[in-house]
């Protein structure tokens, strides 16, 4: 699949710190449920890989990346570890060129418009809008449509269930990325069915 595909999965990309890899097939099992497929699982912890591995075996329609990936090395263990996709928080030629390497489809991150049009001359077009938020927010993005009107982002950072919907109703998000739908209190207490309402309800945002 290619990146853009994985972004319009759904509205909401979860992006999943996973500090047990116990609850990893569990958490995939009730994201999918409620309707998210696309799942970012950040190289945050020491379990990261294993979550990784563990979410593909229990969630065979999920669609599993990695994220936080920081350099060459990332790269190669996500796409051991059966990583479909992996996301960056920028956009260095040594990890886009890593990842063009090994055949890993890349979400990187910008934060301007000349890292936008850096990584479109690379040929990407569908691109992370990090940390969306502290950059501007939607009406940041709104500003960009027009002149690099080829790109597609998916925002990530600070976005939340109150703010969502004013991304995804520009015309070059595709995606956003939150954790909201994935609480740590909610994991760590084995809470699979709230997952799966907040899942659901982030699945159901509009997309115009």
């Amino acid at each position: 699949m290619t990146i853009q595909e994985i972004c319009r999965i759904a509205p909401v990309l979860p992006v999943l710190v996973v500090r047990d890899v116990r609850s990893a097939g569990q958490l995939a099992r009730a994201l999918v449920a409620g309707g998210l497929r696309a799942l970012e699982v950040t190289l945050r912890t020491p379990d990261a890989l294993d979550a990784i591995r563990a979410m593909i075996d229990a969630a065979p329609d999920a669609v599993v990346g990695a994220g936080t990936l920081l350099g060459p090395a990332d790269v190669r263990a996500a796409k051991a570890a059966g990583a479909t996709f992996g996301v960056s928080p920028g956009a260095t030629d040594a990890i886009l060129d890593a990842a063009e390497d090994v055949g890993l489809p890349m979400l990187p991150g910008v934060a301007t418009p000349t890292e936008a049009m850096k990584a479109a001359e690379r040929g990407l077009e569908t691109l992370k809008f990090f940390p969306a938020e502290a950059n501007g927010g939607a009406a940041a993005l709104s500003a960009w449509a027009a002149p690099l009107q080829r790109l597609r982002f998916c925002p990530t950072g600070g976005v939340t269930p109150r703010n969502a919907p004013d991304y995804l109703a520009l015309p070059n998000v595709l995606c956003v990325g939150g954790s909201w739908v994935a609480p740590a209190d909610a994991v760590a207490a084995g809470d699979w069915a709230r997952i799966e309402a907040l899942s659901r309800e982030a699945a159901a945002l509009r997309r115009d």
